[in-house]
């Protein structure tokens, strides 16, 4: 039952969970197939090598500001139009990156790409926080789709794309973007009763701590996920067995998700990220000191690194809850994780020389403190109504 404290959540089946969340899977599955696709196109000097973080980074960033966009813009009674259009135009754009040549081409392509997926991942957005246990939804989502994009990149990389060429891969993920239109007739018609409300509201200085806290604790991540392969060069690992790391970090993001996704009933979301914040800051510290060589510490670094990943982003769901339990903080907070995710990455270019990547840790570190400052801001601005554990929630 509902108090007078906690919105209305609407009443969704089975089937429609399914397909918000198969929406979702399709919005976000080009984020982890970027290293093997983007990967192609510089090999066959379609971009640059220095012009792939900015295509990459653009599409993310494309995505997190489309998904405020779609928030302020898009209708909230025709769902089932939205994701029809944005499906087709999604599944045209992929095609069309066949035929863009450059840096600014791709770019420009990748951007348009990275807001028709918004528009989809913003339905999957609305239907998560309007549902009865949004954060343990947002728990199961985050697992499914980043088992979602490793099944789809290997499935590229190992099969399709060795067998029928590059442009394979973009056909490939031009027909999975099409996948939205087989559940149209399950998309939700109805959000539940202040949806509308909730579209409208303004968040407040409150709700903007709390959105600091996924974009600071993204760009952490993203930071150190963009620079894990030259990172584990430096730390004495051969190219190839780099790339090792990256299942590493895949498998446990995994295990991290599925215990976040019952974790994060019962544990307080402040406590949790403030634990977070003393995990990636000694990741960062430990990464940077690490003498070369040291490949086990390295590795165990890497394990713990892609659990507390997918492990803490539900608590940013918990978190955003806590704060505005009407639900308008809980909207942007997947914009936030993804703006985070592409700003991350982008400062921390700046402190890489040549092929230097020794204080990219550091960047990591500093962002992870601005989570506990985003943390503080809030205890200290917490009215005494606000300060109880965040399983006090009413179902």
């Amino acid at each position: 039952m509902h108090d007078s404290t906690t919105p209305a959540s609407a009443v969704f089946s089975r089937a429609e969970i399914a397909a918000a969340l198969l929406l979702g899977c399709v919005a976000l599955m080009m984020l982890g197939l970027q290293p093997v696709l983007l990967g192609e196109l510089v090999n066959r000097q379609r971009i640059t090598l220095e012009g792939v973080g900015v295509v990459a980074m653009g599409e993310i960033f494309a995505l997190g500001v489309g998904v405020i966009l779609a928030e302020k813009l898009l209708p909230l009674g025709r769902l089932r139009e939205t994701a029809a259009c944005a499906s087709v135009l999604l599944a045209g754009t992929n095609v069309l990156t066949l035929v863009a040549k450059g840096d600014l081409a791709c770019t420009l392509v990748r951007l348009l790409a990275g807001l028709l997926a918004a528009a989809l991942f913003w339905i999957t957005t609305m239907v998560i926080v309007r549902s009865a246990k949004p954060d343990r939804l947002a728990g199961i989502f985050l697992t499914l789709q980043t088992a979602v994009q490793a099944v789809v990149a290997l499935w590229l990389a190992r099969w399709l794309m060795p067998a029928l060429g590059w442009q394979a891969g973009f056909v490939a993920v031009a027909a999975l973007s099409l996948l939205p239109l087989t559940v149209l007739h399950r998309i939700p018609l109805q959000l539940g009763l202040h949806a509308e409300a909730v579209k409208a509201s303004v968040v407040s200085w409150r709700g903007t701590f709390a959105l600091l806290v996924p974009f600071a604790q993204m760009c952490a991540v993203g930071t150190l996920w963009a620079y894990l392969a030259p990172l584990g060069q430096a730390a004495g690992f051969s190219p190839n067995s780099a790339q090792v790391l990256v299942s590493l970090v895949l498998f446990m993001q995994l295990v991290g998700g599925s215990v976040a996704s019952a974790a994060v009933r019962w544990w307080r979301a402040p406590v949790t990220l403030a634990m977070g914040v003393v995990l990636f800051a000694a990741i960062g510290l430990v990464m940077h000191g690490l003498p070369v060589g040291r490949l086990g510490a390295f590795t165990a670094l890497c394990g713990v690194f892609g659990f507390g990943w997918l492990f803490l982003m539900p608590f940013h769901i918990r978190l955003a809850f806590d704060v505005d339990p009407q639900g308008r903080v809980a909207l942007l907070v997947p914009a936030a994780q993804l703006l985070g995710s592409a700003f991350g990455p982008l400062s921390a270019s700046f402190s890489v020389n040549g092929d230097q990547v020794g204080r990219v840790p550091l960047v990591a570190t500093g962002f992870a403190l601005l989570v506990g400052v985003s943390l503080l801001a809030l205890r200290l601005r917490a009215p005494a109504s606000a300060l109880r554990p965040s399983g006090a929630r009413p179902e």
